[in-house]
């Protein structure tokens, strides 16, 4: 098993930054991938980014290329989120992920989940 602990959302004006972390801890050895999704109030949960354990192979959704930045600190066991220009449409409960097998944003790929953390953005 894999566990995984999120911190550091919070409110923040549209155009701000804010920085998500995701602690893994557990059975991290078997993890292939971790990535961040995203759920807004009414709509389905979304795949925001994601990076390879041990390769430096990272992902992003359109919806936030050129603005977020997911980077890893394996010493830590670590997933960052770095959000930058945020837009009011960012505003969502933010969710870090775990994989072991399967394909890049696929959410039913994805083993272990945290309890998310909520990120509100004001206009």
């Amino acid at each position: 098993q894999v566990q995984l602990v999120e911190s550091g959302g919070g409110l923040v004006q549209a155009g701000g930054s804010l920085r998500l972390s995701c602690a893994a801890s557990g059975r991290t050895f078997s993890i292939y991938a971790m990535g961040w999704f995203r759920q807004a109030p009414g709509k389905e949960r979304e795949f925001v980014a994601e990076i390879s354990w041990r390769g430096s192979s990272t992902f992003y959704a359109d919806s936030v290329k050129g603005r977020f930045t997911i980077s890893r600190d394996n010493a830590k066991n670590t997933v960052n989120l770095q959000m930058n220009s945020l837009k009011p449409e960012d505003t969502a409960v933010y969710y870090c992920a775990a994989r072991r097998f399967g394909a890049t944003g696929r959410e039913y790929d994805y083993d272990y989940w945290g309890q998310g953390t909520q990120v509100t953005v004001s206009s």
